[in-house]
């Protein structure tokens, strides 16, 4: 008698085994293309990050390098005037302001009481800013500090 409880156990077990296997197999296929699916995103992810920051990269050194082609140093005008009114209509602090034109904050200081006045190359850069627009500066020094910044 055991021997037939046994091998009814047995043959009980075995049709419920392949009972869900076939009510599982669709998806166990599903759970097998989904993770194709996010190991094929994961990828994707991952070489989207990395152009991001090659791309980041590359417009750090653009901003850090300003090309002094579009803005000839020569007839270019200088008060200390002009820098405080320039900082003042981009709403920047001195420490942004100086951010962006590739200077000290201790610089800036200097240029707006009369102290100091701007090398050539810093002239270019400081006469550059002028065309810069509140957005496009805050813009930049999201990119140049790498965290975004409340505009006021």
């Amino acid at each position: 008698m055991p021997n037939l409880v046994t091998t009814l156990k047995d043959e009980i077990r075995r049709l419920a085994k392949k009972e869900i296997k076939t009510a599982t197999r669709s998806t166990r296929q599903a759970v097998a293309q989904y993770r194709r699916d996010i190991a094929t995103l994961k990828r994707l992810v991952q070489l989207q990050q990395k152009e991001i920051v090659f791309l980041k990269a590359q417009e750090r050194k653009r901003l850090n390098h300003p090309q002094t082609t579009e803005v000839p140093v020569e007839g270019v005008r200088f008060s200390a005037r002009s820098v405080r009114a320039q900082r003042r209509r981009l709403g920047l602090s001195a420490e942004d302001f100086a951010t962006l034109a590739g200077v000290s904050p201790m610089t800036i200081y200097n240029w707006e009481h009369g102290k100091a006045r701007p090398k050539h190359d810093r002239l270019a850069a400081f006469a550059a800013l002028r065309n810069v627009g509140k957005r496009e500066a805050f813009k930049k020094l999201e990119m140049l500090k790498g965290r975004p910044r409340k505009q006021s």
